[in-house]
């Protein structure tokens, strides 16, 4: 009983961040859309949605590390979510730094659990395959 319970949890902590960063990704894609509202030319549009869509190339190719080496993709999550955060309060001459603040908090938390998550998944494969002392 205890036994399936673990593997069960195992399992939940191999696949959740795994999910969640893919979900984040496509979170992030959905901004992009934007650039076909700009009236720009074909090349223009084409070349505005790879640099607009670039963030998530950079953690989708991320992700794709992190498939085997959790340890890059909870260490990158997490700095992303840093840089994102400063970023945002760095530019904050648009709004109050408290409302950007606010608003970076809706993409830097998962990052941050992502990262957290893809942590606890690297530490868990670690532990097991610690050698036993006799």
């Amino acid at each position: 009983m205890i036994i399936d319970m673990i593997k069960k949890i195992s399992k939940s902590i191999y696949w959740i961040p795994r999910i969640l960063a893919i979900l984040l990704i496509l979170f992030l894609m959905i901004f992009s859309l934007d650039v076909f509202e700009l009236g720009l030319t074909g090349w223009q549009v084409v070349a505005a949605f790879f640099i607009h869509n670039l963030p998530s190339l950079i953690l989708a190719i991320v992700l794709w590390i992190s498939w085997k080496y959790e340890i890059v993709g909870g260490v990158v999550f997490i700095i992303a979510g840093v840089a994102h955060m400063i970023f945002l309060l760095v530019r904050a001459d648009v709004e109050p730094w408290y409302i950007s603040f606010l608003i970076s908090l809706i993409i830097d938390v998962p990052a941050y659990l992502i990262g957290v998550l893809f942590l606890i998944g690297w530490f868990k494969k670690k532990e097991q395959w610690k050698p036993t002392e006799f």
